[in-house]
Parts: C-alpha cells; structure tokens; sequence
C-alpha cells in the first residue's frame, strides 16, 4: 500500500488500483471538484511519473489512450490544475512521491500492463445527473435527455426561443473546446441529420458560447463526458472533440476485462512471473534496474 496526502488531494494505490480524492477548498480546480473521487485500476495506465521543482513538484498518471471518457472529451485540452491525474507535492514530499511512482512502475512491470490505446472506456463516466457550463448558459445531463438553458447573456436568437431539450438518443457527437486566447469556446452537441455547416455557437441552440471567465466554464467538460461515454454503442475510440459536423467515429467492440492479478497466496503463479521476467531481462526488454525492481516486488508478495 502506497498513499500521499496533499492539499491538492489524496492518492492510494493498492497493487491493483490508484484512488484519487480530490482536495477540497478554493484552491481545487472545480473540474476536479464536480468529478470527485476517482479509481483508476491498473490496467487503464500506461505510466507515472514524479517531476520535481523547486515547490516540490507534480505526480503525474499516463493513461491509455481511450481509457477515460473524461480525458478523451476532453482531447488534451485540460490544463494541469484541472486535470483529475496529477497532483501538486509539497517539497517535504518529494520522497513520498518518489516511493509511489516505485510502487505504481513495478506493478506494471509485474502485470506486464501495454501501454497502447484500448478499444473501450476503462473508467466509468461522471456521475449523473450532471450539469455545468457558463457563458451564456448551463447544460444538464440524466442520463436520458440534455437541456441547455440560458442566461440574460445569450443571444437573443436564443433568449426568443427558449430552453432547449434533447433525447441522448437523438445525439450524434458532443465536442468541447475550452476558450483559449480571445477565441471563444463551446460546448455543442450534433444531432443526428444535422447539416455539416454549423452555426456559430452563440446561434446554435444546441450549443453553449463559452468565454473562459471562470474556471467554472471547465465543468462543461463533464456533461460532454456523461453523454460520450453513454451514446449507443460509445467507447474509448469515439472521440468527443472531432471538428463539428463530422461524423461519428468508427465503433469498435469494448476490450475484454484483464485477467485477475494472484493473490498473494497463488505461489506457483508469482514464480511463473518470476520466469517471465526473468526471460524478459535475458532477451533485453527489461534494463538491470528494471529487473531487480520488478523482481523484489514480486517476492515482497510471495
């Protein structure tokens, strides 16, 4: 068992997942804050790392591409303080971090996890129902049907006709795309037979106008998150950030779950994988270092 307890939030892992609590206060990102605690088993990452400073520094997970809905809505466009896999160390932690990353790195090694895409979401989308937004107005999420709802800031095209409400049957695509510089973001939602040229978002009503003036507006990621991870069929491949009016991604089948990782009591399976990574060391997959670290993690447990 590794744990490490900050402001910024709280990571356990205990050989088979990494749990995430966020930290709470002013200071916690609300994307982080909205999304709560998350459990990231292991065979959804594809590394760790430990970056220090002169703070302290910042515990970063790598996930497989495709393996969080959250991360895959959003498409690389989080910044760090909302990103729900990282965590901000204080400079007397530095040690601690260094020690989880050990742990977390030999698991892996242990487990012989591949660090690729996956064919399916791995973790489960944000809890409904979900609402966020900001802009010129709020979009909410049961599960079943999306509504977008404005505020006295909304275009009049938009005030005139009224909240707008949607079956998730009726989607074809959600994307998100954050402000950044003086480019507005959005938060739109393409319906299926929708025509390919598409209103800009401050007309669409099927669209929120987002402006970055609060940290407030991230939330929006996570209604698209909700819907992309519950549209017939969805998985890791079915990216939420495509340009709008595109098409929706090929489907591809779920992955099928990993087999289960031994118990600390299955001796013949642990010398097995003593074996494996023995002949991995001899073939040069697995440095001298890599080796020893893998192999004293697997006779810890025996």
């Amino acid at each position: 068992m590794a744990e490490i307890t900050q402001r910024d939030g709280t990571w356990t892992f205990d050989g088979e997942t990494v749990w995430i609590a966020p930290g709470r206060g002013k200071g916690i990102h609300p994307l982080r804050q909205e999304l709560g605690e998350r459990a990231v088993p292991l065979r959804a990452l594809a590394g760790i790392s430990f970056e220090p400073d002169r703070k302290g520094g910042r515990l970063r997970l790598r996930l497989r591409d495709g393996a969080c809905p959250v991360l895959r809505a959003a498409d690389g466009r989080l910044k760090d303080t909302a990103d729900p896999y990282q965590l901000t160390v204080e400079k007397d932690r530095s040690g601690v971090a260094e020690y989880f990353v050990d742990e977390v790195r030999n698991a892996l090694l242990i487990e012989q996890v591949p660090a690729g895409p996956v064919d399916g979401f791995l973790l489960p989308g944000p809890a409904v129902p979900v609402a966020g937004g900001g802009g010129d107005g709020t979009a909410s999420f049961d599960g079943e049907t999306i509504r977008l709802t404005w505020n006295w800031k909304a275009n009049d095209s938009k005030l005139s006709g009224g909240p707008v409400s949607f079956p998730l049957s009726d989607v074809a695509a959600v994307h998100w795309v954050p402000s950044i510089g003086l480019e507005n973001g959005h938060l739109r939602f393409v319906l299926k037979g929708a025509p390919a040229a598409v209103r800009a978002a401050e007309h669409d009503p099927y669209a929120l106008d987002l402006w970055g003036l609060s940290k407030k507006e991230y939330t929006a990621a996570l209604v698209a998150a909700a819907v992309l991870v519950r549209l017939p069929d969805a998985t890791g491949k079915t990216a939420g950030a495509a340009p709008a009016g595109a098409a929706p991604a090929e489907i591809e089948a779920p992955a099928a779950p990993a087999p289960a990782a031994p118990t600390g009591d299955d001796h013949d399976a642990l010398l097995r994988r003593l074996r494996e990574l023995g002949e991995l060391h001899r073939s040069g997959v697995l440095t001298d270092d890599e080796f020893a670290a893998a192999k004293q993690a697997v006779l810890k447990r025996l």
